[in-house]
């Protein structure tokens, strides 16, 4: 699943990232990479996402969101 399809408030594991390679070094820089552990905080109307990644909130825009694929971390399955 990617970032659009996660639920506010879990946690998630990053599995993939999918995006044009300008895009993927920056998000490399900021430390989200396959493996990193982020937090769905919030998703907007607009499409925007803001995930919150060791420490630091981010706002990514939808297409770049649709581009990192993620899966739920163990143990988050059953959390409301």
């Amino acid at each position: 699943m990617t970032i659009l399809e996660g639920t506010k408030d879990h946690t998630y594991i990053v599995t993939g990232i999918c995006t044009q390679e300008a895009v993927m070094r920056r998000l490399e820089a900021l430390g989200i990479n396959e493996g990193t552990r982020l937090i769905l905080m919030n998703q907007k109307k607009n499409g925007a996402s803001i995930i919150k990644v060791r420490g630091t909130r981010w706002a990514i825009g939808k297409d770049i969101a649709a581009g990192i694929t993620v899966e739920q971390e163990p143990g988050e399955e059953g959390k409301a």
